[in-house]
Parts: C-alpha cells; structure tokens; sequence
C-alpha cells in the first residue's frame, strides 16, 4: 500500500515538473489569435524608433496608424540619435526605425550587424533631396553658383555671421549621417580655410537662417528634404541649390556615381535617396502582415513638407504629430485601406501555411 502511494506522488511531482517547464519557455512576439483574418498583428506589442526629427515622427505615426488597423499594440514612438536608433532596433530593443537613409545612414547599418540583424524595407520617401543653398539675392548679385566659388575668401566674407572672416554653414546635428558628408566635403574641395561648419540642432539652426533672409543678409545652409525649408525658402525663387566640382562621398557610402548625385543637371554632391523601414529581423519573420504593410507604405515628399510647415507654424507636440498623421490618413483612405488590405491577406496566407 505504501509503495502505491509513492509511485502515485512521484507521478504528481513528475507531472507538476513538466508543467513548469513548459510554462518557463520562451515565447515569441508572434501573432497568437492569427485566425482572425481582419485582425492578424492582434495580442502583439509593437515597438517603434524615430530620429528626433519632426518629420520622423510623423512618418511613424502614419505606420503605427496602420499596425494598430492590423490590430497590433503599438507602443510611444521613441525618438533617438541616429546611431542609436540603429543598435536598438539591430539588438531587438526596438522593432523597427521609420526613417533609415539608404545611402546616407548604410555606415550605421553596415556596423550594426547588417542583413544578419536587420533589413531594409520598402520605400517610404523616395526622391530625398541633400545639398547646399544659398539665398537667390545674394547668388545672381555675385555670380555664385558652386559651392567651389567659396573657396575665395571674399566671397566666403559675404556668408560670416560671427565676424571671424570665414563663412558660416548651417549643418547638422553631431552624430547625424549629414555630418560626416559635410566635413568629409570641407576636406575634398579644400574649404577648411573660408568656411566652417556650425553644428548644433538642426531646427534652431534653420530657424536663424530663416531670421538672417528675412533681414536680407546672406545665407548659407546644408539641406535635405523633407523638410519645412522648401516651404519657407522656395528652391527657384528665394533660394538656389550650388553644384559641386565633382562627386566624392564618405567611403562608408559605398559607391555612388556622378548620376546618383544629379539634379536638373546640378552636381548636388550628395545622392538622391530612398528613405526606408529598417525592422528586427525576428519581428519580421513572425509578423508578415506588419512586414507587408512596411513593404506597402509610400508617402509624398510634397505631403512631408507641407506637414513640417504646420510644424514650423507651431503644431509641433506629439498629439499634432499624431493628428497630423490621422488627418494625412484620412485624405489618403482608399489607398490606405488597399495596404491594410494586401497585409491581412499576407498574413492570413502564411498562417494558413
């Protein structure tokens, strides 16, 4: 009788110990209730990046919009420096990053791991812009077309905002991929000696060269798009991009030949870009309706613009952001609906599989 009870506790505990185990196994950020078809990210968390910029945000609201449609959690978008940004999401810390740089950001993909960590997805912005400009006036007035034509002490004078004889350039943030192409550029078109790079936040930045137009003084400014500059500061008419001498970029850039770098027969010295998703590879594997949705979502660059330019006018908080986003959706609905529409079919069609 005795014997009897101990097999009878020994199963007990054996059965209490499987249980265990099985309960203290990992689990995978996939989608457990894939069997409704309208709702296939529905019980999964997602987490989103942004740089700090405006924009960023903007584009990730827009995303995030269309995850929670797919019925995902989405979490605060959080907004980090662009190095950053890349480990988090290279790491899974983040899911994914709404406004990778093809080109201008490949050192951060490449040195966080690459296709073995992440991928690149989609095209969100296409047509991203990158040069110099500087104000019209002072362009016809003195013939200034290149951004070589600097290299004249006299005609860098015209550009000094702080007195000390060379010109000021309006750049970029520290540790942004804009500031390497910059410096790297001071180098190769020997400007060091007459021109010399004001970083800072690019924002504040802009925000005094607007000020200095606007009291008719000359300006000198990096630029990419999108941005709320264009709407201020029309390219054409207030404002002229300046060509290069010729094409030469970081080396973390890959290659990029003269075209690439081309705009209406201006050497920008910086190549036309795709703005695109970069996402955890893990996530992308156990959530194909977002992967799809990712693959799917384009956006006007003219419609990023003129959304900076509310922000500029000082809709600039997180619920206008987030406003703005519903309110691009709302106008855009039939072909957002046709996303949410092809990534509930991707998603249903691979759970079926």
């Amino acid at each position: 009788m005795k014997r009897k009870r101990k097999k009878h506790c020994l199963k007990i505990v054996l059965a209490f110990l499987s249980i265990s185990l099985i309960a203290c196994q990992p689990t995978i950020q996939s989608n457990p209730e894939s069997t409704d078809q309208t709702m296939p990210g529905k019980g999964v968390k997602v987490s989103s990046g942004s740089s700090i910029t405006t924009y960023a945000a903007f584009l990730t609201e827009i995303i995030n919009i269309g995850l929670e449609k797919l019925g995902y959690q989405t979490e605060p978008v959080k907004q980090l420096s662009v190095p950053v940004v890349h480990i988090s999401v290279s790491n899974g810390e983040l899911d994914f990053y709404t406004d990778h740089w093809e080109k201008l950001q490949n050192k951060f993909f490449i040195e966080n791991g690459g296709e073995d960590k992440f991928k690149r997805v989609g095209i969100i912005v296409d047509n991203a812009l990158q040069g110099y400009q500087i104000d019209k006036k002072t362009a016809d007035k003195y013939k200034i077309i290149s951004l070589e034509q600097l290299k004249d002490p006299k005609i860098a004078q015209l550009f000094d905002s702080d007195g000390d004889g060379k010109a000021n350039l309006a750049g970029c943030n520290p540790g942004w991929g804009c500031e390497l192409v910059i410096e790297h550029h001071l180098d190769v078109y020997g400007l060091r000696d007459t021109v010399e790079h004001d970083q800072g936040n690019y924002d504040i930045l802009l925000a005094d060269v607007v000020a200095r137009n606007r009291l008719e003084k000359p300006i000198l400014y990096y630029l990419y798009t999108p941005h709320w500059i264009p709407a201020v500061l029309e390219p054409g008419k207030d404002a002229i991009w300046l060509e290069v001498p010729f094409t030469s970029l970081p080396e973390e850039q890959g290659e990029v030949s003269e075209q690439e770098t081309m705009l209406d027969g201006k050497n920008l010295g910086i190549a036309v870009d795709r703005v695109r998703i970069v996402a955890n590879n893990k996530f992308l594997q156990v959530n194909p309706a977002a992967k799809r949705l990712f693959e799917l979502v384009s956006i006007p660059i003219e419609d990023v613009n003129a959304q900076q330019k509310l922000v500029q006018d000082g809709e600039s908080n997180s619920e206008d952001i987030r406003r703005h986003a519903e309110e691009w959706v709302k106008k855009n609905q039939d072909k957002f609906d046709s996303w949410l529409e092809e990534a509930r079919k991707t998603g249903t069609n691979l759970s079926e599989n």
